[in-house]
């Protein structure tokens, strides 16, 4: 099963139509296709090529009601809050990131991340995609010893311990990958990341 997963295209069509065009089982755009909800009819006719392949998370840039009419119109899947199973795997997602500086459209508090990533805690094996990385980790590092990532993400991969966990956000660490307990997590970035899982039976 190939699943490729991306994140934070932040309107740039180039960098979408090269992932489009990867060919791939499923493609999971984790979140800021654009800028402050503005441009999704141009993203839209993009992703639309590989639906119904395509299953898409709001950033922090997007909100939740904005992207579910988004995958409305262009027959693609959202999958905010939700999961599907195939070759033994579940695969979960939960856009949006905790507070910002900046009050974007799609912003939890880190109760509310808590709340709505809990109904994922008995799915196994489990790859877990979110917008936001954990906190104080290489996912999450915007500087030197500036994180900014969810305490609520970090909480639920440490108690959880997802096989895979993917998210975007933190545009600096990008390409970041890490190991927290048996978790293997990378930060997409809009290069994206080509997940290659064989069935979860094997």
């Amino acid at each position: 099963m190939r699943i490729l997963i991306f994140s934070d295209i932040h309107g740039d069509i180039s960098a979408l139509t090269r992932l489009v065009e990867m060919d791939a089982d499923y493609y999971i755009a984790a979140g800021d296709m654009v800028n402050w909800a503005r441009g999704l009819e141009k993203i839209g006719p993009v992703l639309q090529r590989r639906a119904p392949k395509v299953y898409v998370l709001p950033g922090n840039h997007e909100h939740e009601t904005q992207i579910a009419a988004f995958c409305e119109q262009y027959g693609l899947n959202a999958l905010h809050g939700k999961s599907f199973e195939s070759h033994g795997w579940h695969i979960a997602g939960l856009g949006h990131s905790n507070p910002t500086p900046f009050d974007t459209p799609g912003e939890y508090s880190e109760e509310e991340i808590a709340e709505r990533l809990a109904p994922f805690s008995n799915l196994k094996p489990l790859i877990l995609i979110c917008h936001c990385p954990p906190l104080e980790t290489e996912l999450d590092r915007a500087a030197p010893g500036k994180h900014l990532g969810s305490r609520s993400v970090r909480d639920f991969i440490e108690k959880n311990q997802p096989a895979w966990f993917f998210c975007g956000h933190i545009h600096e660490a990008a390409g970041s990958e890490m190991r927290l307990g048996g978790t293997r997590g990378v930060n997409v970035g809009k290069k994206g990341y080509l997940l290659e899982a064989k069935s979860a039976a094997e």
